[in-house]
């Protein structure tokens, strides 16, 4: 099999291959190695790489070891917001340009048990903070479909490099969309779970910082499954943990009959750019070729009462993580203008402020529950604007309307983000510039098998990213 070949398969593929002995880790590692030579460089999606000579010889290690796991000798590299073991690990900051974790977190230590072969870190925004992957520690990442334009963010760098071909399977994060913008730009999969089904490391206050997950992205839904099942399971040291399911075995499903609601731009409120909603709701004649009932469903909660509970507690969360690091003006002096925004907002929540967002959370979640009495699925676009210039630090405007804050662009993803949800982006094809887009499908909590096996019938109908790849 020729080199090129095997950067194209799915890890579900080179996993069979491998442990079949058809194929070694260390031509997979040749192979990848020589990928990312050729078009690396364009992209800067992936970071912090060790020695190629030290990788090969991890890889030829394995050639002859029994396998590990599903990802045994299969090329990864982890997002820069987690800690790996003897790998420089930034969160995009010139804070800590040069650190060197001593441990992996746990993201890391399970996708290493599995088998997996760290070949450096993917590009992120500066602490994760906002949908655009730049920072001064590793620059920009730039879309492979269009090198001008961005990737998206957070998990920017993870999609670019699946969309590139350099990586088959990726990790990502998601607090505000990071898992489902990023695909979206990229033409890729990315799977936000059901919060407490990748559970966080024992660190921090996990009790009150529910809005953000782990998860897995890839090029097909089959991969995403199969690293969701590597992720997922309990710690016992966090709470609201979910116990881990097959869902690769359950991705199987019957789609006649199955009840879709598009939510489309929530009545006008998450204006789209021209374009946009055209694509979805051609993907949602997709989902009704194949007997599904699609329609259309009104605005469920006022849009304004979301963003607000959402740059609360969002604005809270990063006041309480980041604040001493502000406090410091050597350090201050070195972080975004976003972040410290965000800490400067966060640090003016009152006790009164953070119970009212919290009731809005509250009831919002008890009404989207009561839509899934409803439908199977909901959906709406997983962006709002097509992938912008590389230049910009974020869209200023949709349309006629003024951006008042740094993220408000990302605004359409935060109804899924508030209440916890499990949700996929599906790529739904290119717009008349050439770039791509994207649409969420998302259940209920703790539905994370149904979105996949509904994720599955669509990519079985489409493999947008199998049929039209980047030309780097």
């Amino acid at each position: 099999m020729k080199m090129d070949d095997l950067c194209e398969l799915s890890a579900t593929a080179l996993s069979r291959l491998i442990a079949a002995r058809e194929v070694k880790p260390s031509e997979v590692m040749e192979a990848t190695l020589a990928r990312v030579a050729a078009v690396n460089g364009a992209v800067n999606a992936i970071v912090s790489m060790p020695d190629g000579d030290a990788l090969m010889d991890q890889a030829r290690a394995a050639d002859g070891a029994a396998p590990a796991g599903w990802l045994h000798g299969i090329p990864m590299a982890v997002k820069d917001l987690v800690a790996v073991r003897g790998m420089r690990t930034t969160w995009g900051s010139p804070i800590f340009a040069d650190h060197v974790p001593v441990a992996d977190d746990l993201l890391a230590a399970r996708m290493r048990a599995a088998g997996a072969i760290f070949i450096g870190k993917t590009n992120t925004p500066e602490w994760g903070h906002g949908s655009h992957s730049f920072n001064p520690v590793h620059g920009v990442t730039r879309n492979p479909y269009d090198l001008t334009r961005t990737a998206g963010g957070s998990s920017g760098g993870a999609a670019a490099a699946l969309a590139a071909r350099m990586v088959s399977v990726a990790d990502g994060s998601d607090m505000m969309g990071s898992l489902r913008n990023p695909a979206a730009f990229c033409n890729v999969y990315g799977f936000r779970p059901s919060y407490g089904l990748v559970p966080a490391d024992a660190v921090g206050d996990t009790f009150l910082a529910t809005m953000a997950t782990e998860g897995p992205m890839a090029r097909t839904v089959e991969d995403v499954a199969r690293l969701l099942e590597v992720q997922a399971g309990v710690n016992p040291e966090v709470p609201f943990g979910r116990a881990a399911e097959p869902f690769a075995d359950l991705l199987a499903i019957e789609m006649r009959g199955r009840r879709i609601g598009w939510l489309g731009d929530w009545g006008g409120a998450y204006g789209c750019e021209p374009g946009i909603s055209d694509l979805c709701e051609g993907a949602l004649r997709v989902f009704e070729g194949m007997g599904a009932v699609v329609e259309p469903v009104p605005p469920p909660f006022p849009a304004e009462k979301l963003w607000q509970a959402w740059t609360t507690i969002r604005a809270m969360l990063n006041a309480g993580d980041k604040q001493a690091m502000a406090a410091d003006p050597a350090k201050r002096a070195l972080m975004k203008p976003e972040s410290l925004w965000e800490i400067e907002q966060g640090s003016k929540v009152t006790a009164a402020e953070f119970h009212a967002a919290s009731v809005i959370r509250s009831r919002w979640y008890a009404r989207v529950a009561k839509l899934f009495a409803q439908y199977d699925a909901l959906v709406m676009p997983s962006a709002q604007v097509w992938p912008f210039p590389v230049e910009w630090r974020w869209p200023e405007r949709i349309g006629e309307r003024v951006m008042d804050t740094y993220h408000r662009w990302m605004e359409v993803v935060i109804p899924v983000s508030l209440a916890g949800l499990p949700s996929l982006n599906v790529p739904v094809g290119f717009g008349a510039q050439g770039l791509p887009m994207g649409m969420q499908v998302f259940g209920p909590h703790g539905a994370d098998a149904r979105v996949l096996a509904m994720g599955q019938q669509y990519h079985l109908a489409t493999d947008w990213p199998g049929k039209r790849r980047p030309d780097l």
